[in-house]
């Protein structure tokens, strides 16, 4: 009987078991380099950058547009209130120095209209010094400075003033040094120094408007860059989720865009109005105060020769001087064929000058002929042919002329601030918007890889 024999199930010889290879898990860096490679990770990745980049354009829109409306507060509000209050301290320094001498001239008691115009252009130029010392920023070493020596040579000029009041009114012949002296002070030093002061403010006024006209180059460039990016974002995502439309993209392409375009047209209208404040106030207004300027010192040089009595001395000299150079500002305004608002005054102080300049010749020739009290008559007179009508005619003009620039000045000045208000919060808002934009559009992206 055959026996039968069931296959072994051992293993034959050394022949080894199958076994199954463990391998380690891919490292955390290895895993990210592997996610990066995604599309999700992608999308994320685009996200951040979009969200940073609108943000960081309206932040920066709004700090530049902020500062740019700080400066013009800061023209309007500090800077050109100071360099009015300098010009009229010149001028008030200006008046009260014509008025002392015309009120020698008279002789004895001076004339009360006379005596009153320099007591209050004496009480003006305190008080301008005060308002101009309350303007002025605390390191403008050189301003303080400034006023600090008028504040300190203004009752030293009003002693020697007083004194040769004194003297003239007893008949003593000493009044009259005196007051050359005083005089020689207002001329030499504190004229100077308001001259000085009001040239240093008035540079200031220039410069804080010409800075303005630099446009926001680096907030306009960051939202350019940013509109840009969203555009080529839609269509990266649009390649890798084959969606050509993304809503929330187009939303912030669009904030994006409005940005832009506000940030744009308000910054062409703001440096419009600023260049008509520099055009129509702040460089006229510098050519008609140096006009002004011109008219008071040849007053002065006018009245000063009658009291030391010269006759071709360097006071008539000066004169003449001055009256020429008023004459070539005034026939070179306005400057480039400008259109101005204060040509009118201009020009009938230029008719004031001509007949003033004729005038002095009377009283010139006078002066030659002996006749000295005719050309008192002549200087302090109020006829219509006096040289004392021509001046108040001619200051009065400029006067006029210069309030006709500044209100051209603070009226543009104040339009440019206007336009700038609204527009710091609203690109902060805009890029807020952007923002949610680009996770409104990208986050259901992200969900459909979930």
């Amino acid at each position: 009987m055959a026996v039968r024999v069931a296959p072994s199930t051992e293993p034959l010889g050394d022949t080894p078991a199958p076994t199954t290879e463990l391998r380690p898990p891919p490292s955390r860096p290895a895993r990210l380099r592997a996610f990066s490679r995604t599309t999700p990770a992608k999308i994320v990745t685009l996200g951040v950058g979009l969200i940073a980049l609108a943000l960081l354009s309206g932040v920066v829109a709004a700090v530049q547009v902020a500062d740019r409306q700080r400066t013009l507060d800061t023209l309007l509000t500090e800077i050109e209130p100071l360099a009015n209050a300098s010009q009229h301290l010149y001028s008030s320094l200006s008046i009260a120095d014509a008025a002392a001498t015309t009120a020698f001239l008279a002789g004895g008691i001076e004339p009360a209209a006379v005596r009153d115009r320099y007591a209050q252009a004496v009480g003006d130029a305190g008080q301008d010094i005060v308002d101009a010392a309350a303007g002025v920023e605390t390191d403008d070493v050189t301003a303080h400075a400034l006023l600090t020596q008028l504040s300190a040579g203004l009752p030293v000029y009003t002693g020697l003033v007083e004194t040769a009041r004194a003297n003239n009114r007893t008949g003593y012949p000493v009044g009259s040094a005196y007051l050359s002296e005083a005089s020689a002070m207002m001329q030499t030093t504190l004229l100077p120094l308001a001259e000085q002061l009001h040239t240093e403010q008035s540079d200031r006024v220039v410069q804080s408007q010409d800075a303005f006209a630099r446009p926001p180059w680096l907030a306009i460039a960051l939202l350019v860059l940013a509109l840009v990016a969203l555009v080529v974002a839609a269509l990266l995502l649009a390649r890798w989720t084959r969606r050509r439309l993304n809503l929330g993209l187009i939303v912030a392409a669009a904030a994006i865009a409005a940005s832009v375009c506000w940030l744009v047209a308000a910054g062409l209208v703001s440096a419009t109005a600023t260049a008509h404040a520099l055009d129509d106030g702040a460089r006229p207004l510098t050519d008609l105060t140096t006009a002004r300027i011109l008219a008071q010192q040849a007053r002065a040089d006018e009245t000063l020769s009658l009291v030391r009595r010269e006759l071709t001395g360097a006071y008539d000299q000066q004169f003449d001087d001055h009256l020429t150079r008023l004459k070539a500002l005034l026939d070179e305004y306005p400057h480039g064929g400008r259109v101005d608002v204060s040509a009118d005054q201009v020009a009938a102080t230029a008719a004031a000058r001509t007949a003033w300049a004729q005038a002095h010749q009377r009283l010139i020739a006078m002066l030659g002929s002996g006749d000295w009290n005719g050309a008192v008559a002549v200087a302090v007179g109020t006829g219509d042919r006096d040289s004392a009508t021509y001046f108040a005619a001619a200051d009065a003009e400029l006067s006029k002329a210069i309030d006709t620039a500044r209100t051209q000045l603070r009226n543009n000045v104040d339009r440019a601030v206007s336009t700038l208000t609204a527009l710091s919060p609203g690109v902060l808002v805009l890029a807020a918007l952007a923002a949610t934009g680009v996770v409104a559009g990208l986050l259901p992206r992200l969900r459909e890889y979930q």
